[in-house]
Order: structure tokens, then C-alpha cells, then sequence
């Protein structure tokens, strides 16, 4: 008999169905059996990364707008509103990360899948701009299934904008660093996530940018186990390196320090 509590605490994990209990899936979200990582919400990862009231959160009035006029597009976004408490895919502010001082960005794939659409790209654009201000890296935590279909070539625009905005990011001889986390896909992966200084993956990881079931449907080819993995990706040196769930705080913690960049956080 189970020492743990019935009701409503059990949740099948992704890859091995096993039934985990949430105690079992611990502060770092691993499943005990087959080690897969869940996908870890917004406030997760910052209570992961982030020095203990040091998240300063930018001022944001921007809401998505329906601009091509998708039939219950403004549903969908209350829907994901309501199920993540966030306006949006996009939570960026200043912080401490071991004592050293960035703008952070963080994606959460449970609103809409992550997907990038004016508001996202609007608010990334704003947060290398306060890195560049106070002087600043700025840290980037990726979690993507790509362009929002919804709102079509404006999300394309939008990621043009911010590449731009990056390049006068590197002109300042600021520090990018990408930490590309379960998904990283679509256009998030075709555009920004590679365009790091440094470019982190989190062990087990899915980047890439069509899936494979969708290369699979397309071409006749058998793709290999490993394939879009972080693992494989640091194999063909597409990524510098693939860290544990539980070392990626001490090792942007380290990487923030090498490059000795101290500004201002606060103000």
C-alpha cells in the first residue's frame, strides 16, 4: 500500500506512463523512473534560477491583438490566461543569478505551446534594450514550439525586429546567453536561440525546427533515436554545452561571472 495521499497528487509521466506521485517528481520536476524532465512553468524556473527576491519584473501594458481576425484566437489567449496566470509567453526583468546581476527572459511553452507573436517578440525587444541601458547581459530561457499561426507574417516581422535589436546588443559588447530548454522549435530556434554568445541546452531537451513526426511524413527516412536532442546537437557542436537540470544555476551563475560584466539592476 502506498504511503502517499490519494487524491489528486498522481500525474502519468510523458515518456514511461508511469503514475508519479508529486513528491516523487521533486523540486527539479525528474520522473524517478525513466528520468524524463517535465516542463517546468514560468515560476518554476525562476524559483530554479534566480537569487531569492531578486526578480524585478519590466512594467508591461502590451496585450495580443487579433489582427488577421482568427475565429476564437481572443478565447484561446483567456484560456491560456487563465490556466498559467500570465498574460502572455514572456516573464523578463532584472535579477541576481548567484550574485550576478542580468536581464532575464523566460518562456513557458504551457501558454499557447510558447508560441512567438508580436506581444513576445515586443517584450524581448524591450528587455535587451534595459540590458543595453543598465548595462547588462542578457539571459534568454527558451521554451518554443515557434511562430503563433495566429498572427501570422506580424510574428515573422517581429522576430526580424528582435534580431535586429540583438545585433545592437553585440555592437554594445553585451554577453547574450540562450538557455534552450524542452521545446525549442520553429521559428524560436530558426531566429534568436542560436544566436547566443553562449548557448546552453538543458540535458534531454527537444530542439529543432520542423518536429520529427513531421520530417518523418515528408521524407522517407528513418531518423535516429538521439535526433533534435540537446545531447545531439552538443555532439555536432550546435550548442556549447548540455548542463542537468540542477547544476543550470551554478553554471549561468559561473558563465555571468566570467564575463565580469556588472551593471545596474535596480532603477
Amino acid at each position: 500500500m502506498s504511503h502517499y495521499p490519494n487524491s489528486g497528487t498522481w500525474r502519468a509521466c510523458p515518456q514511461c506512463g508511469r503514475h508519479v506521485h508529486q513528491r516523487q517528481w521533486g523540486t527539479y520536476q525528474q520522473c524517478p523512473y525513466c528520468h524524463y524532465w517535465q516542463r517546468l512553468t514560468v515560476t518554476q524556473r525562476l524559483q530554479q534560477l534566480v537569487d531569492t527576491a531578486t526578480f524585478q519584473s519590466f512594467e508591461t501594458t502590451e496585450r495580443p491583438v487579433n489582427q488577421l481576425g482568427f475565429p476564437d484566437y481572443a478565447e484561446k489567449i483567456q484560456r491560456a490566461q487563465r490556466q498559467t496566470g500570465l498574460s502572455e509567453v514572456v516573464v523578463c526583468g532584472t535579477v541576481t543569478i548567484v550574485q550576478q546581476p542580468c536581464v532575464l527572459a523566460v518562456m513557458d511553452s504551457h501558454f499557447m505551446m510558447g508560441t512567438l507573436n508580436t506581444v513576445v517578440t515586443r517584450r524581448l525587444l524591450h528587455a535587451s534594450e534595459q540590458a543595453r541601458a543598465r548595462h547588462l547581459p542578457l539571459v534568454i530561457v527558451t521554451a518554443s514550439g515557434g511562430a503563433r499561426m495566429q498572427e501570422g507574417v506580424y510574428a515573422l516581422v517581429g522576430m526580424n525586429l528582435f534580431l535586429a535589436e540583438l545585433a545592437r546588443l553585440a555592437t554594445a559588447q553585451l554577453p547574450l546567453i540562450t538557455v534552450l530548454t524542452d521545446p525549442t522549435m520553429g521559428g524560436v530556434s530558426a531566429s534568436f536561440a542560436f544566436r547566443g554568445d553562449l548557448i546552453v541546452a538543458e540535458a534531454g531537451a527537444k530542439i529543432g525546427f520542423a518536429g520529427a513526426r513531421v520530417i518523418q511524413q515528408t521524407l522517407p527516412v528513418k531518423l535516429p533515436a538521439d535526433f533534435q536532442t540537446a545531447e545531439q546537437l552538443l555532439a555536432n557542436g550546435m550548442v556549447d554545452a548540455v548542463i542537468e537540470r540542477p547544476q543550470l544555476r551554478a553554471y549561468l551563475g559561473r558563465a555571468l561571472s566570467n564575463y565580469g560584466i556588472g551593471g545596474q539592476v535596480h532603477g
